[in-house]
């Protein structure tokens, strides 16, 4: 397989925009869980504040709770 058709392949059929969006989907989760993982572990011995604030406040109490 050229280069050429591997560029048609990729670019101009539905198959290959396909492919191309799946590997797109799968770096990108990918590096998600990476800096997740380094914010994670970067901040695992800081005590929280009064003033912090999160989009999950439920998680907060339930953890408290255990």
């Amino acid at each position: 397989m050229d280069f050429g058709q591997l560029y048609h392949f990729l670019f101009e059929t539905f198959e290959g925009i396909g492919c191309l969006i799946a590997i797109g989907l799968v770096i990108s989760i990918i590096a998600c869980i990476i800096m997740e993982r380094r914010t994670r572990k970067r901040f695992v011995s800081r005590e929280a504040e009064e003033d912090d604030w999160s989009f999950f406040d439920d998680d907060d109490d339930e953890e408290k709770g255990q």
